[in-house]
């Protein structure tokens, strides 16, 4: 399944996430996802891992980023690479999106 090659953001509805966190699947097909990620100030994207490879780009704001146990804090125009199965996680100093990819795409995004 796949969606559309051009994304319109105001037609993608926020997914709640609580804790101050939101989503939108901004569009996907068999070999990558993108998706933007709302944090409000101190919100937490938890230390997790995947085996899908993610890159980010920091569209506004700051945070604090840690990628197996490093951290850098990174604020609007840095992006960051975890490879898969690497710990990682955010903190949110401010206000602030993120512009996520993943390959391949996380099925469980869309469940």
């Amino acid at each position: 399944m796949s969606t559309n090659v051009f994304v319109i953001d105001e037609a993608v509805d926020w997914q709640d996430l609580g804790a101050g966190v939101r989503r939108k699947i901004l569009g996907h097909n068999d070999a990558m996802m993108m998706v933007r990620v709302e944090f409000e100030t101190g919100a937490i994207g938890p230390q997790h891992r995947h085996p899908h490879v993610q890159c980010a780009v920091v569209e506004k704001g700051a945070f604090d980023v840690t990628i197996e146990g490093v951290t850098r804090r990174l604020g609007t125009g840095d992006g960051y690479m975890v490879p898969s199965n690497a710990l990682h996680g955010v903190v949110a100093l401010e206000p602030g999106v993120l512009l996520d990819i993943f390959t391949p795409p996380r099925e469980d995004f869309l469940a």
